[in-house]
């Protein structure tokens, strides 16, 4: 067995995983803001904490930790290439972004947003753009 294409295998579903629950979680968001009733916004607290503790965290440290197992198996010489840095940062900027998703999830537990559901709409484009961005630089490697 190629353990090279095994790693990328688990890399690639650990990203796919990672990127729903970027993807998903803002528009939990996007409800949750429209929603007043009470038992309904514990449902959503529910859902939020759910995706995010349970799905979207792993699945980003699995994203970063067979992310550097491949980097580690093809070189880290590769590091000196402009596609991979490019790569890297847009990745930071995902890990960010996840994080920021975890400080809007405190918020809404403690009963504190201050955001409202267009906020939410638009913040939702970031992950998509960037996952445009790597699969482009990934597939193209075009620097």
């Amino acid at each position: 067995m190629n353990i090279y294409l095994l790693f990328k295998s688990l890399h690639l579903i650990a990203v796919i995983s990672w990127m729903a629950g970027l993807l998903y979680l803002p528009r939990i968001f996007v409800y949750h803001s429209e929603n007043n009733n009470e038992i309904i916004q514990t449902v959503f607290k529910t859902m939020e904490r759910k995706l995010f503790y349970y799905i979207m965290t792993p699945a980003m440290i699995f994203s970063w930790l067979f992310g550097l197992i491949l980097i580690h198996e093809i070189g880290f010489q590769e590091l000196t290439s402009l596609w991979l840095q490019l790569k890297l940062i847009f990745v930071i900027l995902l890990t960010a972004y996840h994080f920021y998703l975890g400080f809007l999830l405190n918020k809404f537990k403690l009963d504190q947003n201050e955001k409202t559901s267009k906020f939410y709409r638009y913040i939702n484009e970031i992950p998509t753009l960037l996952l445009i961005l790597v699969v482009f630089i990934v597939v193209f490697k075009p620097i």
